[in-house]
Parts: structure tokens; C-alpha cells; sequence
């Protein structure tokens, strides 16, 4: 509302209390005056908002507090790279302050939601997590901070972050976050073990993955079970797009090409050249003992792959069969209490983590994979070799998928775990699984429906 209004709603509030009774007077003044309020003081906090300036310099002592879930390693590379950046800017100091695994970070956001000015200024977060957040007017458009030469890069394109992980980073097209901590999905195989039972091919389909891994079953007289996924989610997800069907609301999980890929899996259950992780969670034990061929997980448990297997046998890493492998893990994002000089340093920070300098040191300490383009194809990453991902990466990711980031999508990818464990245990009981993939669809439909 503009500044001539917000006089006329002033000066109407006094016509009133000068010619009506006192009683009717005073209600109709607060009417007004709560409308001059709101209409003013928004128009106000607008206008602040879309023209707050970016300090171009932290000239005073500035703290960034930042909520994140890194453990081990992890969380001691972070403190190395905070350390480094608090050194070359002398004038801020971020608090890192660690909110326990994941789920637990989660948590203490969505808690800390009710009470705004407690959250951090920045945060580790999926983007479904704060989905709300987002509707609620509570998190920084980034887009302004990346666009400024002073703190930022000038442009997205400039920062050689990869275009489809900024991507995920997007609620509802806004950039609200910048990537981070990032993996994807890669098959991890036994090479000897293919050698032995006459695997002349990598799995580049499922197809593909399939016969390798009924051949390996056979061949071994039912000790080796072929291969198996980590993720029940993401196999499902994935086993969609790669048939050309998004993850939404409209996913009719009961449908023939949803059976289609469950069926898939679950044939293989049955049969028993798939397995599924079960209690151990993560297929890498069972690979490192023999009972398993290869797996898809997560390209940042290589570490553990590789502890698991020593001497044993080679292992080797490869794309993960079909189209599309999908690119997870967080991102972070800043809240919009935090003053104008903490949103400027934090950002500065944020810069400073996806830098090629940081994001080399990073990816080599923990087995993420660089967000910034200039490491992925830089010779210094390929050439490492403690791990098989590097040489490899940029040809592993030419299909990248996340997640879209709409309302209780989150939910409902969370909900797939379990209804496809409960589908596939039917299938290794040689039940009849439509039941399950029923009983599934509306626990499916619920979670989209929340």
C-alpha cells in the first residue's frame, strides 16, 4: 500500500472518532487501524526486503552458525576448511554447531521452525525437508548473493557449480540452496568374481544386470547371489524414470509400468539372484564376504568397500546400469532472521566450501563427489588414486535425477523404503506379491496425501 493511502486510512480513523458515539468509535479506529498497519508496514518490509543490500565487506565481527550432520572424517574436514576460511577472513567465525545423524538434524529444524530467530544462519538440508519453510517465507533467495561479484560469483555459471545439482537445490524454481555434500548411485562390482564365472561385460542395463547376475547365481550353485541395491527408494524411483515417469502424486503405483518395476526385483527375490541389504542395511558387508557380486549404493561408501575387501579380491566401480543414476545428499541454506552481515558472510562461507580448492580437499578426505565442475574433470582428481570413483565420475553422472522437490514428496519417497520391503519379502516367501503392491499403493497414496 502506498504512502498516500496509509495517510487516508489515518485521517479516516480520526473523521470516525470525531462523529460517532465513543463505544462505536474505538471499534472502528482498531479495525483501521490494524489495516493501516498490515498494509503499511508490509509494503515496507517489502520493499526492505527486495532492496536489502548486500555488504560488499564484513567490516565488523560477524558469527555464522551453521547446523550440519557430518561425522568422523567428515566432520573433521569441515572443521579443517572452516579453520582455513576463518583465516583468511579474519572478521567472521563460524560456529559449527554438529545436530547428530541426519534424522535428528531434520528434527531440530522442523522444531526450531516454530521458533524462527533460534535457527541457525545456514543449515545442512535436503530441500523436501524445508518445503514449508520455503511456503512460509522463512529461508534467503540465493539467486541475488550468487549474482553479486562482491560475495558471490557474478552468475550461476560462473560458480562451475554442475548445473543439474544446483538444479536440486531449487524449491518451487527459487535457489535456495547451494550443493554441498553430494553423491550418487554406481554399481560396485567383484572383479575376480567376474573373471571367474565368465562376466565379460559390465551391467550397462538391467537388463544386462539381470543376466550377469542369474549367470553368477547359477555358476556358483546358489552360493553367490548376483546383485542387490541399497536403496529400495531410489531403485524404485529410478526404475520409473528410466521409463519415463517422473516422481509425483500422479504415480499410480498399482499401474503396469510400477509393476513393471517391481516385478523386476522381486522375480529376482524369488528366484534368488537379487537380495536385498535387510538388517545390514548397506550391501557392502555381504560384498566384502563373497555373498554378493556387486551392488548399487551410494558412491561415498566406497570407503567402507574398500576397508571391507583389502586383500581379498579386486573390486571395481562402474555407472549404474539404466539411464539414470540419482545424485543425493545435502544442501545447504540460510534463513532469513540472520542480519545482513551474517547472510553476506555466510554466503562468503558457502562460496568458499564449493570452491575447486575446498571441493578437491573434500572429496578426496570423504569419497562425496565435487560439486564444482573444475574438480570433476581437473587431472589433480582424476589422479587420485586411494579410491576408483575419480577417473571415473564424469562419465558415471551424464544422467543425473533427484528427488523433485514438491509438497510431502519427501514423504512419500521416505514411505517407498519400507512398502517395497514388505513387497519383497513376500516375494522371497514365493508369495504372490499384488497384495503387497495394493496394500502398498495406499500407504503410497496416504504419504503424498498428508
Amino acid at each position: 500500500m502506498n504512502q498516500k493511502i496509509c495517510y487516508l486510512v489515518l485521517f479516516l480513523g480520526g473523521f470516525i472518532q470525531m462523529k460517532f458515539s465513543k463505544k462505536l468509535a474505538m471499534a472502528a479506529v482498531a479495525g483501521l487501524a490494524l489495516i493501516g498497519t498490515a498494509a503499511c508496514s508490509n509494503g515496507g518490509s517489502k520493499s526492505s526486503s527486495s532492496s536489502e543490500k548486500i555488504p560488499s565487506k564484513i567490516t565488523k565481527k560477524t558469527t555464522v552458525v551453521f547446523w550440519h550432520g557430518m561425522v568422523g572424517v567428515q566432520q573433521s574436514t569441515l572443521q579443517k576448511l572452516t579453520k582455513e576460511f576463518e583465516k583468511e577472513n579474519p572478521k567472521i567465525t563460524v560456529k559449527l554447531e554438529n545436530q547428530g545423524a541426519y534424522n535428528d538434524l531434520q528434527a531440530k529444524i522442523n522444531s526450531t521452525l516454530q521458533s524462527p530467530n533460534n535457527l541457525p544462519t545456514i543449515t545442512q538440508a535436503y530441500p523436501g525437508w524445508l518445503w514449508n519453510a520455503a511456503q512460509n517465507n522463512m529461508l534467503v533467495n540465493l539467486t541475488p548473493y550468487i549474482n553479486n561479484k562482491n560475495v558471490g560469483w557474478g552468475s550461476a555459471k560462473a560458480s562451475n557449480i554442475r548445473t543439474e545439482l544446483l538444479d536440486g537445490a531449487k524449491i518451487k524454481g527459487t535457489q535456495y540452496g547451494i550443493p554441498f555434500n553430494k553423491s550418487i548411485e554406481t554399481l560396485t562390482y567383484n572383479k575376480d568374481m567376474f573373471k571367474k564365472y565368465g562376466i565379460k561385460k559390465v551391467p550397462t542395463t538391467m537388463e544386462e544386470l539381470k543376466s550377469a547376475s542369474e549367470t553368477i547365481y547359477k555358476k556358483s550353485n546358489h552360493k553367490v547371489v548376483g546383485a542387490g541395491f541399497d536403496s529400495l527408494s531410489n531403485y524404485y524411483v529410478l526404475g520409473m524414470k528410466d521409463d519415463g515417469v517422473n516422481f509425483t502424486k500422479n504415480i499410480n503405483f498399482n499401474g503396469s509400468t510400477s509393476k513393471k518395476v517391481i516385478n523386476y526385483y522381486a522375480d529376482g527375490i524369488k528366484k534368488g539372484y537379487f537380495r536385498v541389504a535387510g538388517s545390514e542395511h548397506y550391501l557392502s558387508g555381504p560384498f566384502a564376504n563373497q555373498k554378493v557380486a556387486m551392488f548399487i549404493g551410494t558412491s561415498a561408501g566406497e570407503g567402507f568397500v574398500k576397508q571391507g575387501v583389502g586383500n581379498k579380491f579386486t573390486y571395481d566401480v562402474a555407472a549404474r546400469p539404466g539411464k539414470y543414476t540419482m545424485q543425493q545428499g545435502t544442501d545447504i541454506y540460510m534463513f532469513k532472521h540472520a542480519s545482513a552481515d551474517q547472510k553476506a558472510a555466510a554466503f562468503k562461507y558457502m562460496k568458499f566450501l564449493v570452491s575447486k580448492s575446498s571441493q578437491l580437499k573434500w572429496a578426496n578426505a570423504t569419497g562425496y563427489i565435487p560439486v564444482n565442475n573444475n574438480v570433476i574433470t581437473s587431472k589433480e582428481y582424476k589422479a587420485n588414486k586411494s579410491t576408483k570413483l575419480p577417473a571415473k565420475l564424469d562419465s558415471t553422472m551424464k544422467n543425473l535425477y533427484s528427488v523433485p522437490v514438491e509438497k510431502n514428496s519427501n514423504a512419500a519417497y521416505t514411505q517407498l523404503n519400507s512398502i517395497m520391503q514388505n513387497i519383497l519379502s513376500a516375494a522371497q516367501k514365493d508369495q504372490n506379491v499384488n497384495n503387497a503392491i495394493n496394500t502398498g499403493k495406499s500407504k503410497f497414496d496416504a504419504a503424498w496425501k498428508q
